[in-house]
């Protein structure tokens, strides 16, 4: 999966050996151009930066900074594929949800750094691979405000390299 960012293109390993049906979900939003446009609403500094709220979180049609953050797709939410040997360390992608283990859809978070407290109660989808430098740069949130992020950096384009688009 590759996912454009203003300073360049940040390449992702999914791995579908280890939630194949969270990294479906995800390849069926990327190639209807779900992530396309949606803010990274939540970045906390040292933590993680999230994404993928495509009901809320587009920045070019519907975006609410209100609700961005609580929204998924039209998909269903997913059974937990939590994964007892990944640890969530610097680059992992893992999936968003709320209390219930079950509820993730399509609210994904970038590591960036290690945060074993996740480690077996959230998915684990994949890792970055390639451009980590630009997942840095990402516009950090307001800390005090759970990292809610006022003019918020967006996933320009999301595609999936197997495709060749």
């Amino acid at each position: 999966m590759i996912i454009t960012l203003k300073d360049g293109d940040v390449t992702i390993a999914l791995r579908p050996d280890l939630a194949p049906k969270h990294v479906a979900q995800i390849k069926k939003l990327v190639r209807d151009g779900a992530y396309d446009n949606v803010a990274f609403h939540r970045v906390i500094d040292g933590f993680m930066a999230q994404t993928g709220d495509v009901k809320f979180g587009n920045m070019k049609k519907g975006f609410n900074p209100e609700a961005v953050g609580t929204g998924g797709s039209d998909l269903p939410d997913l059974p937990a594929e939590f994964s007892q040997s990944e640890q969530f360390t610097r680059g992992v992608l893992g999936m968003a949800r709320s209390q219930d283990p079950n509820s993730a859809n399509s609210q994904f978070f970038i590591m960036f750094a290690p945060a074993p407290n996740l480690d077996g109660q959230y998915t684990i989808v994949g890792k970055v691979v390639g451009g980590m430098d630009l997942v840095d740069k990402i516009k950090k949130g307001d800390e005090a405000d759970n990292g809610t992020v006022t003019d918020p950096d967006r996933m320009i384009k999301v595609r999936i390299a197997a495709d060749g688009n």
